[in-house]
């Protein structure tokens, strides 16, 4: 019982319902344009589990094989699982997991890529694009933020609202947006503690390239830019009204916004990332809703 938890651990099941909340996100979406499957909503969110989980796993094991695990300074929001650092599992079972897990989400695929049409086989091997290289090649660039932000973020939501649909459509992109923009952030504020440490394996993170003190203002910029981009397409007609209410998590925004221009300061920094996977899953969870009660009334 006590190695199946660890194996669980190993995913890092805390940050997993983002998955569940994009999956959410694209099949309310295409409820919302008549189109619903339960069947094809709840396989789309494994595969999607599964990618997610594919990722977690997979940075794991090359933070590890670089000894970035043994220098960083664990938080609940970063760090690391500790799984391997601790010897609780080998470096060997944990490649497995990753890509084990990647295997039966890339099976899922091309199981809706039958079932609907070959276009939807570019979106998913750009997601894969993102899963596999995201820790040995994309985070030794410059701005690696923007992996997580297309492949955890749009692809999945407009990959959901796919396989229900058969089609891509503009207002679906446009939908999709934010979930970027947030996902994005999500990454961009859980490296502020680990700049230093990312720096000695020669990662490229924004905090490193740009400094924290502009990386701070980036933050707070793509922050703000989920909120505008919401009212902007809903006062153009392309979003619904009652998207409007993902609005509601302005007042964490606020405080995640004001405790990264604080980044030097742990009292603030620290709690800053909890309100900021606040921000990432209700925003995407209210816009989801939002689309529902669009639909209902």
């Amino acid at each position: 019982m006590l190695n199946l938890k660890v194996w669980f651990l190993e995913t890092r099941p805390q940050f997993l319902l983002l998955s569940v909340v994009l999956a959410f996100l694209g099949a309310a979406i295409a409820w919302y344009y008549g189109a619903f499957n339960l069947g094809y909503a709840l396989l789309a969110g494994f595969g999607l589990l599964l990618a997610h989980t594919s990722v977690n796993v997979l940075n794991d094991y090359f933070d590890y094989r670089s000894g970035l695990d043994l220098r960083t300074r664990r938080t609940p929001f970063s760090g690391g699982s500790g799984i391997l650092p601790a010897a609780m599992l080998t470096p060997k079972q944990v490649f497995w997991l990753g890509l084990g897990s990647l295997l039966v989400a890339v099976l899922i695929g091309i199981f809706f890529v039958v079932m609907t049409n070959w276009a939807l086989l570019p979106l998913l091997l750009v997601a894969a694009f993102c899963v596999v290289l995201y820790t040995p090649l994309i985070l030794k660039l410059d701005w690696p933020e923007w992996a997580p932000g297309l492949g955890l973020g749009v692809l999945p939501v407009l990959g959901a609202y796919f396989v229900q649909t058969g089609f891509y459509t503009w207002p679906a992109l446009v939908a999709a947006v934010p979930s970027g923009f947030l996902v994005h952030n999500l990454l961009l504020l859980n490296e502020f503690p680990d700049a230093e440490a990312d720096k000695t394996v020669g990662r490229r993170t924004m905090p490193i390239t740009l400094g924290k003190a502009k990386a701070s203002l980036v933050y707070s910029a793509v922050t703000m830019s989920v909120y505008v981009w919401i009212i902007a397409w809903v006062v153009a007609g392309v979003m619904p009204v009652f998207a409007l209410i993902a609005l509601l998590t302005l007042p964490f925004a606020i405080k995640a916004i004001q405790g990264a221009l604080k980044y030097d300061d742990p009292a603030k920094i620290m709690p800053a990332l909890g309100s900021n996977v606040l921000v990432v899953l209700l925003t995407q969870l209210l816009l989801g809703i939002g689309y529902i009660l669009a639909g209902i009334f």
